[in-house]
């Protein structure tokens, strides 16, 4: 199970971000989860949106490189050592993560569960093998249309 990711190449300059943000609000595009890794000229934004396919048509439109990428999407009990833990499974079975960050979706967040985004090597055996240890994986019907 994947979600689609839409990284889009970002100049590091005034109001970049909210150009970028405005483009997504006018086509009624929400965004669940968001991470940006920068340099001193650019950077790359990741965004989880409900409209992946319309994300990327009005971005495109807009003049922006844009990428979609396949991402694994694991619920996780939200108490401390959650995180730690499916990472040492990874670890434990070799699977490397090339990124990560938060999930912060309401219909999936809530007192008892947190969600985090991955970019794992070899996508596909890293997902049978987290859902294999009984990991619940969240799947692009969750969160997108």
């Amino acid at each position: 199970m994947y979600v689609k990711q839409i990284s889009i190449f970002v100049e590091n300059k005034v109001g970049r971000l909210a150009e970028i943000t405005g483009v997504l609000g006018a086509n009624n595009i929400n965004i669940q989860a968001m991470s940006i890794a920068d340099t001193t000229d650019f950077g790359i934004l990741r965004l989880i949106v409900d409209k992946p396919q319309a994300a990327l048509d009005a971005l495109r439109a807009h003049g922006l490189t844009v990428k979609e990428t396949e991402v694994v999407a694991v619920k996780l009990d939200n108490m401390p050592g959650a995180l730690s833990g499916v990472l040492r499974k990874l670890m434990d079975n070799e699977i490397s993560v090339e990124y990560i960050y938060d999930f912060a979706f309401a219909k999936l967040a809530n007192d008892r569960y947190a969600t985090i985004v991955m970019r794992l090597g070899d996508q596909e055996a890293s997902a049978a093998k987290l859902a294999g240890l009984g990991y619940t994986l969240v799947s692009a019907e969750d969160v997108q249309e």
